[in-house]
């Protein structure tokens, strides 16, 4: 490739607006690209925390030595969240003189309903830019390849003979934005299908374990 072709040359060379969508482009690239990162470790944690945390707790462990054990409840993340949650509601309503076994559980499940939001919300942060990233990535980049692509048409205009060596140039940083757009797009749309099934396959983890828990939690308030 020449010089002339260059693909800084052809950046460089592009229409103000051509150039703005590159830049967009690559902007929304790179922070997709810390998301991906960011998501993957954090999703990759908690699916090890959930296996670790269920480990322990039907080891047999009592629960009071495991709610102790867990830390304070600011600091709890996942699964253990959702513990320290219905654990703590449940014992602050059972020291109750005169707790009803059903309002006990009523507002266990409750509580624990409410950590359950909050670590959704947790496990799918960031997920909706990056499908926003996929799906509009591709849309972008072809309105810059069209805008190039026009201007490129247009300077046929001041030119009596046209031919290949003529549009090349500029038919080419066109396609650069085209380009920038799936390489923005591809690795979102993968992310975010990946992440989006582990995030979901995470959470059925802890709304079993709130159902189970719950079970348990209810055989203990009905045997006192």
């Amino acid at each position: 490739m020449t010089e002339q072709l260059s693909l800084w040359s052809l950046i460089a060379d592009a229409t103000i607006l051509v150039q703005f969508v590159m830049l967009l482009l690559f902007v929304a690239s790179i922070i997709s690209w810390v998301m991906i990162v960011q998501r993957g470790l954090y999703l990759r944690n908690a699916s090890r925390n959930l296996r670790q945390f269920e480990d322990n707790f039907w080891s047999g462990v009592d629960l009071n030595e495991l709610y102790h054990d867990s830390g304070n409840q600011t600091a709890a993340e996942g699964l253990t969240s959702v513990f320290r949650a219905g654990f703590r509601e449940f014992n602050r309503l059972t020291q109750q003189s005169s707790a009803d076994p059903e309002a006990v559980m009523e507002g266990t499940e409750r509580s624990m309903r409410v950590a359950l939001s909050r670590e959704e919300e947790k496990l799918n942060r960031n997920l909706p830019f990056l499908a926003s990233v996929a799906s509009v990535s591709p849309y972008i980049g072809l309105f810059g390849t069209v805008w190039g692509i026009m201007n490129a048409f247009r300077g046929l205009a001041n030119v009596q003979q046209a031919t290949l060596a003529t549009v090349a140039p500029g038919i080419s940083e066109a396609l650069i934005a085209t380009a920038m757009g799936l390489f923005a797009a591809i690795p979102a749309v993968l992310a975010y299908n990946r992440y989006s099934a582990s995030a979901d396959t995470v959470f059925s983890g802890y709304e079993t374990f709130a159902e189970e828990f719950s079970s348990i939690l209810h055989r203990r308030v009905h045997s006192n």
